[in-house]
């Protein structure tokens, strides 16, 4: 359920818990005094499925070119690391 903020000129600002289809507060729940609906400024929205993020829907040609720079860096470490070893038993 949604969290509404509301004003009261005696309490100040509240926040309470309600359905969506429930009618907003017209008197605070602590004095009594009319209150006001205030706009909610902190929404969150959670996406929980693919398509939402910009990568999703990248060209084919960019898609292939990300394919061969892994790659490529995949042999270029691989390739390093036994070099780095046969330095050092040169060293030793």
């Amino acid at each position: 359920m949604p969290t509404y903020e509301y004003s009261c000129p005696k309490c100040g600002v509240f926040e309470l818990v309600q359905s969506i289809k429930a009618e907003p507060l017209a008197t605070c729940p602590a004095c009594g005094s009319p209150v006001k609906k205030l706009v909610g400024r902190n929404v969150m929205v959670l996406y929980k499925c693919d398509g939402f993020h910009n990568t999703d829907y990248r060209s084919s040609e960019y898609k292939t070119k990300a394919k061969q720079e892994q790659a490529g860096s995949v042999s270029s470490t691989s390739s390093s690391t036994p070099a780095k070893a046969s330095e050092k038993k040169a060293g030793d």
